[in-house]
């Protein structure tokens, strides 16, 4: 064979993932033979049935481990807190807000539903009991359960349709299956075993489509490219990490489309952009609406005012049935007394007669006006007037406040007027102090013009309480009045800062009325007027919603920045060097452990490590006309280890890249769950390379033949009677650290001693531990 055909069988004929092994040939007369003997054809049956039972013993066996003492504790356990209340939520169908996509959550609510939970439990505390208040815990962490059972035959299916033997494909899985890490987040009310399923099976349902690459646009073809899609819908729909996903098969489909590209293959242009369609409909559009069904389904179900409409807009919180704005909100009038809250922090604009100190510790000068500060609690000191700067009538509309109208507001304790000018802010130079001023003093009278910006408003609309957010612009400057967590020093009492932000555009300057305390005489709001009409629930459409609602979880999302005592960095991750405290009981001294099997981890980490390196080396070689990769299998005309260790691996090593180092971008809280779906495709990519060591061929071919493809004898990878031996003891040592860790991940009791044992790296942080003796 001459060297342009090989590379062009190579090209053409090389399958770079998984199926069914082909047993024909075509001959020379056209006719299909099957150059197997008949005790072949019966090994290979044999090869079936007991890869059948393999996988259903694997299943079994994620069953036993995951199901194993699920009902204990009957206490909630660290983030149920979260994903239990959000079911119950969905129970109740009263809106709530999770910076996460809502499927996995629906889900939950779906099994706590038909296990006849009735969403009364609060999940409020950690420890709280179900046991106490009658909560069927049990169904809600079995349908986990089971979930993450199901993720460890779809790994054992993702290495045997990509051509790996049995006892590869089961070693594979048994990183999974006996992961402690897996585990512990699989049995309890959480999101990451709906995430790591719809991970896995994203992975699965490429390597199936990729199969039928020669069987193009056929139904089998648009089969598995839909349900790819569909795949990684859910897997988005679980969490925002699923754009991970969505970028590990992403990458293998331009890699795909590039290939098809090749004016080298005959296709003309027309040809490509077919390819391009209908993958842009497989993987994008049909997935994108998924997606959106996700969210449609969310707000068709939650139609009751919940603890979650203190996020959204007015608008939003409007079309809640019994929302405090629908019940409550009312226009606002010059000369009425009001309270003001962050719509961030939730605290209260305020103000008191101690003045800011003459210099702050750098050295800064203050003006020594009046503090203005943010301030938890309801009191007096919180009540500001709002003064028309305009003439107005006796009585009637035009007593109405009404957005871009500018006002200014009385400090009714101290009778001063809000004020802020070109003078640095105690904790921010960049930004100006506010203060008050006395109303005699006309020299100041434009430093206190504001004007009142209601959020998505339209000229002359009224402003509201409760419903009208608003930001508050100085007119003269035109800096928009904010605040932050951070607490002032002691000669503000610790309260909150209050100053003057340049960034039109950020979003935490939102403000909001919490309550009308008097209308312009003094007297009680409420008998302003005797009766208020029931308002109507307003419509907004469904798209408005959903991106109001992708903004907001986004934001949230890349704003939980606050230090945890079990975060972690992304370095420390693939081995395992720190885990997360779930649970413990000091009267038992029992507690749970989030950690990963160290040695399953280790194992993982070494075959990424080795595989990097064997390419690497293998590239290098290559350039100086070496051939260390044998790239052909037992007959020349055969392509073979190379071609699947290029394809195959790279696509799990890029699954493993898209998943884990992302977060090395991330500033918010991370911990070593969010690992778990990396973790899984460095298992993929650790049973690669151990077939790489063991054996030296690949089973092939592994696509399915199209109707112009030249048939080939099939070849069947022997794994050998020393593979099996590596394997077994591979599995062993694994297991066996499975075991040793089980008391931290069922939340057995240990004695100190006993947990000092299980203390396989310093860098835990166990509880109960005993104390060394001096």
């Amino acid at each position: 064979m001459s060297l342009a055909r090989k590379r062009r069988t190579e090209r053409e004929g090389s399958p770079a993932l998984p199926q069914a092994t082909i047993h024909r040939s075509v001959s020379d007369d056209g006719k299909i033979h099957h150059p197997r003997p008949r005790q072949a054809e019966t090994d290979l049956r044999s090869e079936y049935l007991f890869s059948w039972v393999t996988a259903l013993s694997l299943t079994v066996g994620a069953f036993i481990v995951r199901f194993w003492r699920i009902s204990h504790p009957d206490q909630v356990v660290f983030d149920e807190v979260h994903f239990g209340s959000f079911a119950s939520h969905y129970i109740r169908r009263e809106y709530y807000f999770d910076v996460h996509p809502p499927l996995a959550k629906m889900l939950n609510g779906l099994a706590g539903w038909v296990v006849g939970f009735n969403g009364d439990f609060g999940f409020e505390n950690i420890g709280d009991n179900y046991t106490v208040a009658n909560v069927p815990y049990i169904g809600l962490r079995s349908f986990c359960a089971i979930m993450g059972s199901i993720t460890i035959p779809i790994v054992y299916a993702i290495m045997r349709e990509s051509g790996y033997p049995v006892a590869i494909s089961a070693f594979t899985a048994a990183l999974i299956l006996f992961d402690n890490g897996h585990i512990t987040q699989t049995r309890l009310i959480l999101l990451d075993a709906a995430l790591v399923l719809f991970m896995a099976l994203s992975v699965l349902t490429y390597v199936k489509f990729h199969q039928q690459r020669y069987r193009e646009f056929s139904n089998t073809w648009w089969f598995w490219l839909l349900a790819t899609g569909a795949s990684l819908a859910c897997t988005l729909g679980c969490k925002m990490v699923g754009l991970f996903t969505f970028m590990s098969v992403g990458s293998a489909v331009v890699w795909d489309l590039w290939g098809i590209m090749d004016i080298r293959r005959g296709h003309d242009m027309k040809y490509v952009w077919k390819h391009f369609v209908y993958r842009a409909i497989g993987l994008i559009i049909w997935p994108f609406m998924l997606y959106l069904s996700f969210f449609w389904i969310h707000f068709k179900i939650l139609k009751y005012s919940g603890p979650g409409d203190s996020f959204m807009s007015p608008a939003f919180q409007e079309t809640l049935q019994g929302n405090e704005l629908l019940l409550n909100s009312q226009e606002i009038r010059y000369f009425d007394t009001i309270t003001i809250k962050h719509k961030d922090t939730k605290q209260f604009l305020h103000s008191h007669p101690d003045p800011y100190p003459l210099r702050y510790d750098d050295g800064r000068i203050s003006s020594q006006g009046q503090q203005v500060t943010c301030y938890p609690h309801n009191d007096t000191n919180n009540f500001w007037q709002v003064l028309p700067t305009k003439e107005l009538p006796e009585s009637g509309r035009g007593r109405v406040v009404r957005h871009n109208d500018i006002v200014q507001f009385k400090h009714i304790n101290t009778q001063t007027l809000l004020l802020t000018h070109d003078v640095a802010s105690p904790m921010m130079a960049t930004n100006q102090e506010f203060t008050t001023v006395n109303p005699d003093d006309e020299t100041r009278t434009n430093d206190t013009m504001f004007q009142v910006d209601v959020v998505d408003s339209h000229d002359g609309e009224p402003w509201k309480s409760l419903s009208g957010h608003f930001k508050l612009r100085h007119v003269p400057t035109k800096v928009l009045l904010w605040t932050h967590a951070q607490a002032l020093p002691e000669w503000a009492f610790g309260q909150q800062e209050v100053n003057g932000n340049k960034n039109q555009q950020d979003r935490t300057t939102s403000w909001f009325v919490e309550d009308i305390v008097a209308d312009g005489t003094g007297n009680d709001f409420r008998n302003r007027t005797n009766h208020v009409e029931p308002k109507a629930i307003k419509h907004r459409s469904f798209i408005k919603k959903f991106v109001e609602l992708q903004i907001l979880m986004l934001q949230h999302n890349a704003g939980l920045t606050a230090s945890h005592p079990y975060a972690s960095e992304p370095v420390e991750w693939p081995f395992c060097l720190s885990g997360v405290s779930f649970w413990t009981d000091s009267e038992t001294s029992q507690q749970i452990y989030m950690i990963g099997n160290l040695l399953g981890w280790w194992i993982c980490a070494v075959g990424v490590s080795v595989f990097v390196g064997v390419v690497g080396a293998d590239m290098l070689a290559r350039r100086r006309g070496l051939e260390p990769i044998e790239d052909a299998g037992a007959r020349a005309d055969i392509p073979g280890i190379r071609n699947r260790l290029y394809r195959n691996t790279l696509f799990f090593l890029f699954t493993w890249s898209f998943h884990y180092f992302p977060f090395y971008l991330m500033s918010r809280q991370k911990f070593l769950h969010h690992y778990l779906p990396a973790h899984l495709a460095s298992a993929l990519v650790a049973g690669s390379v151990l077939n790489f060591v063991l054996v030296e061929t690949v089973n092939y071919p592994i696509s399915v033949p199209g109707l112009r493809t030249r048939l080939r004898p099939a070849i069947r990878a022997q794994v050998g009677m020393g593979g099996w031996v590596a394997v077994g003891v591979l599995t062993a040592i694994v297991v066996g650290c499975w075991l040793w860790l089980a008391p931290l991940t069922y939340g057995l009791t240990l004695t100190g001693e006993q947990v000092n044992a299980r203390k396989l790296l310093s860098s835990w942080t166990l509880h109960f531990e005993a104390k060394a003796q001096d």
